[in-house]
């Protein structure tokens, strides 16, 4: 039998190596067309949780409306997969994880901040919507990670323990909800080194899904 009966992804730069483009998209956006005094380095400190807190912490409550917010997310987030299409794929080594996975009787299920249009864009173009039965993304929960929420959520819908779960994640926030949730956690050096993915809940930080250190830990 498998160690852990769950697996749980984080979408952006753990499924997809993408957020050197998000960052591009929101640079465009923030520094560009909105004059935030932010450096990319500063953007990228800045991209985690729900769009609408981003706008708050870059710019301060109540800068911008919620219709406004919604009208800049809109063009970034289309800006973003116009640019990211040529070069979507999953990371390598993942399509034969979810494959063993799900041969396995592992469970699977999403966790992300992204937006259902990007997660549409994700599971319809490369064709894996069928391993993913639970997908909860920032419209399904109130506090964004490093709250647990996300994945504690995802856990109760897959009916599995949280204890028996791995969340596979690219970002330090996201290893701490993991953390918080009582999860094991897999970090993905696609965005972040893995110093800055260090955790205690961590069982490896791995470049992409070929390396055989994944074996022996989570199958």
């Amino acid at each position: 039998m498998p160690q852990y009966t769950a697996f749980i992804f984080d979408m952006n730069g753990t499924m997809i190596n993408d957020m050197h483009y998000h960052e591009m998209a929101w640079f465009n956006i923030l520094v560009k067309e909105l004059n935030a005094g932010l450096t990319q380095a500063e953007i990228k400190l800045n991209m985690y949780g729900k769009n609408e807190e981003l706008f708050e912490r870059v710019f301060g409550p109540g800068k911008y409306t919620k219709e406004e917010i919604a009208a800049f997310t809109h063009r970034k987030e289309g800006r973003y997969r116009e640019d990211f299409l040529p070069d979507l794929k999953l990371i390598d080594g993942l399509d034969t994880l979810l494959a063993k996975a799900k041969a396995q009787s592992i469970k699977l299920a999403i966790g992300t901040a992204a937006i259902t249009a990007n997660v549409d864009f994700v599971l319809d173009n490369l064709n894996i919507r069928e391993y993913f039965p639970v997908v909860v993304g920032p419209e399904d929960v109130v506090t964004s990670k490093p709250d647990p929420e996300v994945f504690l959520k995802a856990a109760q819908l897959l009916g599995v323990d949280p204890a028996s779960c791995i969340v596979f994640e690219d970002s330090p926030k996201g290893i701490e909800a993991a953390r918080r949730a009582g999860m094991k956690a897999v970090g993905i050096a696609s965005y972040h080194t893995p110093e800055e993915l260090a955790n205690d809940n961590v069982l490896c930080v791995v470049d992409d899904y070929n390396d055989a250190v994944l074996n022996g830990l989570i199958f």
